[in-house]
Parts: C-alpha cells; structure tokens; sequence
C-alpha cells in the first residue's frame, strides 16, 4: 500500500513539472511575440525589390500654424462694371459669367439712334468751321485796322469758339461711346458701337440678354480684374495678435484638398465685427487661373517658425488610430543571408510644411539625432508587418 502511495506522488511532482515547463514555454513565446510584434525584417535582395531610401533626419524649420477659413476675392477697384454713356439695345453678345477676357476684347454691340444725332452735329459743325475761323481771323484783322466795329469782332470770336467747342465735346463723346470721329468725318455714320473689356479679367455677372433696353445708368455685366485676386480669411478676437504682415499663408481648396497654394499677409483689419472676427487680405504668391471670386478655401497662416526634426510625410504610417515611423536596426547575418532590421516605433505628430512632418518619440528615452529612419515607402514595412502578424503569430520574421 506504502509503494503505491510513493508511486502517485512520484507520477504527481513528474505531472506538476512538466505543466510547469509547457507553461514557461508559452509564456517564453507570448514575450518573444510581444517583443517582435514590431520588428520586421527584409533581406538584401527583398530590400531591392522597394523604394525604401534609409537616413538620419536634419531640422528643419516648420510653422506654427493657424488653421481658418475665407474665400477668394478682390477689392473693389479690382471690379470693372460695364455700363453704356446714353444707353441703348443691347445687339450682340456672347459673355457668361466665368468667361474670360483679355483686355480690348470685344464683349457686346449696342446701338442707340441717338448717335446718330451726335454724328449729325459734329459733321455740321466741322463743316461751319472752315467759315467761322476765316470769319473770325478776317474780324480780327479789320478790328486792329480800324475797319471794322470791336462788337463784331468779339460775335466772329465768339461763334468760332462755340463751333470749336462743340467739336471738342461731341469728339469727346465718342470716345465714351465708342465712336470713331475720323470714321465720321469720313462720311461713315453708324447707330452700333462696340464694347471692348478695358481690363484682363473674369466675367463676374451678366446682367442684361440681347435685345433688351438699357439706360445710361444701368451696368451690362461685371468683370473682375483677374491680377486684383487675393484671398480674405476670417481670424477671431483671441488669434489676432499673432498676426503680422509678411506672414505667410497657405490655402486650398474643399475639392483639391492636397494641392496647396501660397500667398502672404498684406493688410489686417482693424474693425471687430459682432462675431468677434477680423478680415485678413493675402497676396497671392503666384497667378492661378483656376481662381475665381468667391471660391471658399481652407487656410493655415504660418504664425511662428520652429527649428525641428522632421520627416517626409511618406514615412508616416497610420495604424489602429496611432501613427508610426520605421527605425532601421542595421545589417546581420542570418544563415547565407544579410538580413536589414527595421522596428516600427510610434510618434506624436507636429506641424506640418512643404511635405515635411515635425514629430517626436512616444520613447523619449531614445535620441533622434543618432536613429537612421526609413524616408520613404514605409508601407511596404507596414504590409510586410501586418501580413507576417497574421501568418507568423504576430513578429515580422
């Protein structure tokens, strides 16, 4: 009985200690999982096959920057309204709003039989004004004679210039309307006149359709001076003193969210509206002919420079809400090949600038300056990762 006792004790410390050992070596391999999780591995050869380009990082100046909102628009002499001296019938034209112009284009015809009164009396006045000056001269020269009473004289004075005058107006008035005075007195007289664009630009609004009536005083279309363009941001009450002229500024648009545009603080307004805004003019920094007024944008105003590492934004990666960058571990022999170590380590991210982005370590217990980072293609690293986890139990091997 004693024997058999000895032998269940025996089999039973046997049992504990191998149970023991079996969980020390699933424990050993949870840690092992734990620890390469994150590394990841590629031969020389597989290296090759990538984009993949290794270094160390250099500072560079990145902004701190102010995120808003505006649109594109122009001051107000940067918008032209066409409008017709006497009015008229609008003929001809072809402009829609978005049409753009160069300058001296024709835009519209209009005609108006009151022109034709005008050309009238400029040809009657040319025509007396051959008699009138020799009239006048020959008065003159009779008055300083004696010959010739000074009232007459002064009535020969008097009905030249008036003629001389009413020439210099009515020259005038064509030049307003449109008319040329020599065509006129080459005998060519015409009820229509062409409207040209006095500017380069966009046609902004029309507001008239061919055939109608107009008055004098009533505009024909808008056209907005396309050099004139600027952008205008709303900044509110507690950002304000951070802006400064010469800032600069980068926007875009809802539509083309990564192509980015430049342009630099000119004037700030100093009239706090209800909503606690001010408005920011921008000068653009180069001429887009995809701008038009009105458009909305978003914009970041560069407040504040700061030297810092920073990495090209295709070495970030995102993954379960976290972002990564790849550290390279160096070379090693495995077997008969030479095996490049990467480890994905997590990062807070800066401000970004011009493809650049600041960051720094989650570990700030490593030194960026000595770490070599992957720059570029770091999803390769990150599919080769995630599809080792899945065949290989969670390590990059």
């Amino acid at each position: 009985m004693k024997k058999k006792i000895f032998s269940l004790l025996t089999l039973t410390v046997i049992i504990f200690f191998v149970s023991c050992k079996d969980n020390s070596s699933v424990k050993e391999e949870e840690n092992h999982e734990i620890v390469n999780e994150n590394n990841i591995e590629l031969t020389d050869a597989q290296l090759s096959q990538t984009q993949i380009t290794i270094g160390k990082l250099q500072k560079k100046k990145i902004g701190s920057e102010l995120t808003v909102n505006g649109l594109i628009d122009v001051p107000p002499q940067g918008n032209v309204s066409i409008t017709v001296p006497y009015g008229g019938f609008l003929k001809y034209t072809s402009m829609l709003p978005g049409t753009r112009l160069k300058k001296g284009q024709l835009i519209a015809k209009v005609e108006n039989p009151e022109f034709i009164e005008f050309q009238k009396e400029y040809l009657e006045a040319i025509a007396k004004n051959e008699y009138l000056k020799a009239d006048f001269e020959r008065q003159e020269t009779l008055y300083k004679e004696d010959v010739s009473s000074k009232k007459v004289y002064q009535q020969a004075k008097s009905n030249y210039l008036i003629n001389k005058a009413t020439i210099q107006t009515l020259e005038s008035k064509f030049r307003l309307i449109g008319i040329s005075a020599t065509s006129v007195k080459n005998g060519t007289i015409t009820t229509i006149v062409n409207i040209y664009s006095p500017i380069d630009g966009v046609v902004r609004e029309v507001y008239i359709n061919t055939g109608k009536y107009f008055e004098a005083r009533d505009v024909l279309m808008d056209i907005t001076n396309a050099e004139d363009l600027h952008v205008e941001l709303k900044v509110y009450e507690d950002d304000i003193p951070l802006i400064k002229n010469g800032q600069r500024i980068r926007f875009r648009f809802a539509n083309a969210p990564e192509e980015w545009m430049e342009a630099e603080v000119f004037l700030i307004g100093n009239n706090v509206r209800e909503d606690r805004s001010i408005t920011i003019h921008g000068h653009l920094k180069n001429k887009n002919q995809e701008l038009l007024p009105g458009m909305f944008v978003n914009a970041k105003i560069e407040v504040d420079t700061h030297l810092v590492y920073a990495i090209p934004e295709d070495a970030i990666v995102r993954f379960e809400g976290n972002n990564y960058v790849f550290k390279y571990n160096g070379k090693r022999k495995e077997g008969e090949n030479t095996m490049n170590d990467f480890e994905m380590i997590e990062i807070v991210q800066g401000n970004d600038e011009d493809g650049f982005v600041a960051f720094t370590l989650k570990d700030t217990t490593q030194d960026i300056s000595k770490i070599s980072f992957v720059l570029s293609d770091a999803f390769t690293l990150l599919a080769k990762a995630k599809n080792s986890e899945e065949e290989g139990g969670g390590h990059g091997h």
